[in-house]
């Protein structure tokens, strides 16, 4: 405990000659973190930066937390402190414009964690006669492989998913987590049973839909707002051995969207009657087929949107699964078939393969390490990720897929439907205003800086590309929503809110009064009125 005094004492210091810290060191020395306060250059460099690498912000010091009590004592302080600092907490770090960042505060760095607690592993509970008794109780920080990898030895995993799994359980349930299970379980913000949860009054709080409901309900979907995410109770299913995994290629935008449609529309039907995940993207261009994203086809034996009839150039293709094991592998070729011929897909297009459940589910990541290992992974993405309703989206196709991209689009594009019955309207998540909505992401990467030349592949062009996306739907009357939201001004979040901003305010003012997490979010400027308080 000497030790870490110190080297608290030291850091302390260090923040009051660099950046002039305005909170007083006696306020940090009494907390008896376990945990580290670090200035480490290395520390400082990641917590500046995230994954969309356009923005960045260093911090006035990085915290790693040994426990649930550290977020505490940190918060706490923070809240009583008299001028008051920022805290914002940290997970793998794969926001896009700062939303995990602060200036004038604590980086809490909860993936990063000094996990010395056998408290901070994932504690699984199965009791397989009582299906609400097979749950996961996990480290906020904890990242959703490391989640799999310790249910599957029980033979469960959780049911809903993202289709990137390096992500942090806290980090994907303040925002929704969504894949193509959301069509039949919802997001992973209606598979959770109870979280725990550190509020901006420095209060560690366990919450359910019987227990502090109304704090629960905020943080799913709530952006960091009302607290930190300590831990989090994931319910849990039997895990299937193996996935078939199909593709099909549609250059008619209504028959493509028809079919996605149908296909959620069975998620009440028997398992043996539906696909257990489903999924889209857009294809512009015949790289787009084979990118990392979508990366199925075989590399010796790539498949050419010329080898279709694609109007304009452009081609749909619709990604479904069926998981399967050794009971049911007998059936698994009649079902899928019973489905796929009531599509109406271009007939030669079917690409099929089957794998490991695992496997499918760690797919994004292998090719992240191939794009690692050339350089492409750590540049600029503009990501724009919309929510788009049932009743616009052919008009969406029109105005974007088949106008403003081109023919170059530097990077994937999802496109599939969800039925919004599946997502708890109580959660602080806004959707769309209709039944069935679409998901629109554009995966986009800079990439002019590495592989050169392409000006459709530079920041500033795909930056303003998104503007363009975003006037063109403003301007046609589209009413989308925006998932990993990003907006600048109060103004801009309220209209995002829309009917909810009322509550998400009165949230706010109760759980977080100070309005000092999460600021990168920019929805509330803290109330301390130092240089703090300005962007």
């Amino acid at each position: 405990m000497a030790t870490n005094k110190l080297l608290l004492t030291f850091a302390i210091c260090r923040l009051i000659v660099t950046v002039g810290l305005t909170l007083r060191p006696t306020e940090l020395l009494r907390l008896g973190l376990d945990g580290q306060l670090s200035l480490d250059p290395t520390d400082m460099e990641t917590a500046s930066l995230d994954f969309g690498m356009m923005s960045r912000a260093e911090p006035l010091a990085v915290f790693h937390p040994a426990s649930a009590e550290d977020v505490v004592r940190l918060v706490d302080a923070a809240y009583a402190s008299v001028n008051g600092f920022t805290v914002s907490a940290k997970g793998h770090g794969h926001s896009i414009n700062g939303q995990a960042q602060t200036s004038h505060g604590v980086v809490i760095e909860m993936s990063g964690s000094v996990k010395k607690l056998a408290q901070l592993s994932p504690l699984v509970s199965m009791e397989q006669e009582v299906q609400e008794q097979r749950y996961v109780d996990v480290w906020g920080g904890e990242l959703w492989i490391d989640v799999l990898r310790a249910t599957l030895q029980y033979g469960l995993a959780p049911r809903s998913w993202t289709d990137y799994l390096y992500l942090s359980v806290g980090g994907t349930l303040s925002n929704a987590g969504i894949s193509g299970q959301a069509f039949n379980h919802g997001p992973q913000i209606s598979n959770v049973y109870e979280l725990d949860v550190v509020t901006g009054k420095g209060e560690l709080m366990t919450c359910s839909e019987e227990q502090n409901s109304e704090l629960f309900h905020a943080v799913l979907g709530g952006l960091g707002q009302f607290g930190i995410i300590t831990r989090a109770r994931i319910p849990l299913e039997p895990a299937p051995q193996r996935v078939r995994w199909i593709r099909a290629l549609y250059s008619n935008f209504t028959a493509f969207t028809k079919d996605q449609e149908f296909l959620i529309s069975l998620h009440g039907h028997p398992n043996s009657q539906k696909f257990d995940y489903i999924e889209g993207f857009v294809i512009v261009d015949d790289g787009l087929i084979n990118n990392w994203r979508s990366s199925f086809f075989s590399p010796r034996n790539p498949v050419k949107i010329t080898s279709f009839n694609a109007n304009g150039s452009v081609l749909y293709c619709l990604e479904v699964t069926k998981n399967y094991d050794e009971s049911s592998a007998n059936t698994i070729d009649q079902e899928i078939e019973a489905l796929l011929e009531k599509l109406d897909f271009i007939p030669t297009s079917v690409f099929t393969t089957d794998l490991p459940y695992v496997d499918f589910l760690d797919r994004v990541h292998k090719n992240e390490l191939k794009l690692r290992s050339k350089g492409l992974w750590d540049v600029p993405h503009p990501w724009l990720n919309l929510l788009v309703p049932k009743s616009r989206i052919s008009d969406f196709d029109k105005g974007v897929f088949k106008g403003i991209l081109g023919n170059n689009t530097s990077g994937p594009i999802l496109i599939y439907p969800m039925n919004k019955d599946k997502w708890d309207h109580r959660s602080s998540v806004v959707t769309p205003d209709e039944q069935v909505f679409y998901l629109v992401a554009f995966l986009r990467s800079a990439l002019d800086t590495v592989i050169g030349g392409d000006e459709s592949q530079s920041l500033e062009y795909l930056t303003n590309q998104n503007r363009q996306i975003l006037r063109f739907c403003d301007d046609a009357g589209i009413k989308l929503k925006q998932y990993l939201p990003h907006y600048t001004t109060q103004e801009e979040w309220m209209d995002h809110f829309g009917d909810k901003w009322a509550q998400f305010y009165q949230r706010k003012m109760e759980f977080d009064p100070r309005r000092i997490l999460a600021t990168g979010q920019r929805i509330f400027k803290p109330s301390f009125t130092s240089k703090v308080a300005s962007w």
